[in-house]
Formats: C-alpha cells, sequence, structure tokens
C-alpha cells in the first residue's frame, strides 16, 4: 500500500519554528524550547523507546500513535540544532539511489 505524501511535515515544522521564535503562554513546542537542548532529547529518547515498546507488544493503532509523538519530537530536536527536515530528506534521497 503506498501512501500519498502530504504537507503535514513542512506545516508541522512551521508550526515548530513559529513557536521557537515567538513563544505563547501554554505551548508545549514552547516548554520545550524553555527547558534546553538535553531535556528535548531525553524526551525524543523516551519517545523511541515507547515506539519500541508498542511495536512489540501493544497493538498497531498504539504504534501509530506513538510513532507520531516520535516524529514530533524528532522535529523539534532538529529545529533546536538548527537542521530543515528538508535535509533529512536530502540524505534519504542520496541514500536511496
Amino acid at each position: 500500500m503506498r501512501c500519498q505524501v502530504s504537507n503535514t511535515i513542512a506545516e508541522l515544522e512551521a508550526t515548530i519554528a513559529n513557536r521557537r521564535e515567538h513563544p505563547r503562554e501554554g505551548s508545549y513546542t514552547c516548554r520545550l524550547f524553555a527547558e534546553g537542548e538535553t531535556e528535548i532529547l531525553k524526551k525524543l529518547g523516551e519517545e523511541a523507546i515507547e515506539v519500541v515498546v508498542a511495536a512489540a507488544l501493544q497493538e498497531r493503532e498504539r504504534v501509530v500513535y506513538e510513532s507520531a509523538d516520535l516524529i514530533y519530537h524528532l522535529l523539534v530536536a532538529l529545529a533546536a540544532k538548527g537542521i530543515a527536515w528538508q535535509e533529512i530528506e536530502a540524505e534519504l534521497k542520496r541514500r536511496f539511489k
């Protein structure tokens, strides 16, 4: 089954960048940036473990849910490092030849 590519990643990346540049009270993304890079990376690690556990022990829907969390936190970590999703896509494309 082939999935259609959407603009979801680009839209989410833009929202994350906006929250970083224009913090707003109550925003989880803003809280992550305020806590700093080490905390962002800890959260990314936690989410990766949750994906592994879900894939090993839980139903499909939980794997999808946890994977979405992982990708969101990966995008936050990339933003903290100044890395754009396009760079990740370019690397994947380079490897896919």
